[in-house]
């Protein structure tokens, strides 16, 4: 990937940095892949189109733990569970192995494992010593009869988030616009005009998708595709087709919603599943984009059976939740849009970590909890443990990297990020978060944790 084209999605328009006489967002500093480099943040992205043979180009490292390393869900395929690395070594960089190595691991993938597509992950080593990866999936793509898609997205160009728009550009140049979507059937639904719509990042994790989709097809809403949750990739081929899309992970894939809406005029909006209001708030927002009044009357039916549903069984979780109080560090949607769900249950959120939120997801969070919110930038054991003490936290909300500060801490801990096994999203998504939160909260280990040692009691 040549500079120009790493400024030109540094500099994406539809990001809030750019809102403010800024260059566009903040370019690579030393220490800033720490949380992820560009070519984590562009696999992780893609790693959930589960009949796709994903190819790390690089070293063994670049690998990593490859089983099954994001915690999205497939109700089909489980190809894309299965890591693949060209592995290559000392004498491969030396002696200029690497293209006939890529191309040898693309035909095993091939003849092994016969997948829809093969997506080809640049990495440091080989973007340093110049392999040309775009040629060589070109050239395998016309030899065998199967699309490979180069993702150029090397670690040392940025950030993981760099790396999310990097794979979102890569779909949009090779895959969306390939293929066209199969007729509806008018028998499935008579009487009701389908309308073909889009989610941009969002990923199944632990299979929260499931739990919005019988929204949509109740609704008459044909989900093209999800990119990339449960997704497969003649999905994605056909996302140029769909009539409203929803931008459900904030900064993660702006470049796809803003380029999709150049490119074929359609409209898009950002939004979440998390929480009662903001799953009834994203349904509207489809209504509205689409502009059919008979599916507005049909979303305002489902939105009160639901929440009239959900309220009744969620009495219960509130009334042993309320006015209890959680540290939120999460980052980018989730900064926000988890805010709502725990204000949904009576709960106070005293502090939400930034670091991944753009302006606008500051904005939000001003909205919700007033313009005194605290937002954590800082997400260090210390900062975090500070805030639990000031603050009185009942529970610390964040990802897996954090659980063991809360351990230690003795901290009830709630996973939040893509390593949890329970799903959050939609209206029965909340009853789950509820349930998580009171039994985390509530458990007896705490109370035995935090008692004096026998000795130091006397005994």
């Amino acid at each position: 990937m040549q500079p120009k084209d790493i400024a030109a999605l540094l500099d994406e328009p539809a990001c809030a940095h750019n809102k403010k006489d800024k260059s566009g967002c903040a370019k690579p500093k030393p220490g800033a892949t720490a949380g992820g480099c560009a070519f984590d943040g562009a696999q992780i992205a893609l790693l959930p189109i589960a009949d796709v043979a994903h190819i790390v180009h690089g070293p063994i490292a670049c690998a990593g733990s490859s089983w099954d390393n994001r915690g999205t869900r497939s109700s089909g395929p489980t190809l894309y569970k299965i890591g693949m690395t060209t592995d290559l070594t000392e004498q491969d960089i030396i002696m200029g192995r690497g293209e006939k190595r890529l191309l040898h691991s693309i035909k095993q993938a091939i003849d092994g494992h016969a997948p829809a597509a093969v997506f080809v992950y640049n990495t440091c080593v080989p973007a340093l010593i110049g392999d040309d990866v775009e040629a060589v999936c070109k050239a395998a793509s016309e030899m065998w009869g199967v699309p490979v898609v180069p993702v150029d997205g090397a670690g040392f160009y940025g950030t993981k988030n760099l790396g999310n728009r990097i794979a979102g550009e890569a779909m949009v140049r090779h895959v969306i616009g390939t293929r066209e979507p199969e007729p509806v059937d008018p028998s499935l639904m008579p009487g009701v005009t389908v309308h073909d719509v889009a989610l941009i990042g969002e990923y199944n994790i632990a299979g929260e998708l499931w739990h919005v989709s019988p929204l949509f097809d109740e609704l008459g809403l044909r989900v093209l595709a999800t990119l990339s949750g449960d997704a497969r990739f003649h999905e994605i081929q056909t996302m140029h087709r769909s009539q409203a899309n929803m931008m459900v992970c904030s900064k993660a894939m702006l470049n796809v919603a803003r380029k999709l809406h150049e490119q074929y005029v359609t409209p898009w909006f950002e939004g979440s599943f998390y929480g009662v209001r903001d799953t009834s708030h994203a349904l509207r927002e489809f209504a509205r984009l689409l502009g059919d009044s008979a599916l507005a009357n049909r979303t305002e039916a489902l939105i009160a059976r639901e929440e009239a549903r959900i309220d009744a069984l969620l009495v219960p979780w509130r009334e042993r939740l309320r006015g209890k109080r959680a540290l939120l560090y999460t980052g980018g949607v989730k900064s926000w849009s988890v805010i709502s769900a725990l204000q949904d249950l009576g709960m106070e959120v005293v502090a939400t970590g930034t670091k991944k939120s753009t302006e606008e997801d500051k904005a939000r969070i001003r909205e919700l909890m007033g313009d005194e919110a605290r937002m954590l930038e800082d997400g260090s054991p210390r900062a975090l443990l500070d805030t639990v003490r000031d603050y009185q936290v009942d529970v610390l909300i964040a990802g897996g990297r954090n659980m063991y500060t809360a351990i230690k801490a003795r901290v009830p801990f709630l996973d939040i990020n893509q390593e949890r096994e329970y799903a959050y999203a939609g209206y029965q998504g909340m009853l789950e978060l509820a349930r998580q939160l009171t039994r985390t909260i509530e458990s007896p280990v705490w109370q035995a944790a935090r008692r004096a040692a026998p000795w130091q009691r006397g005994e």
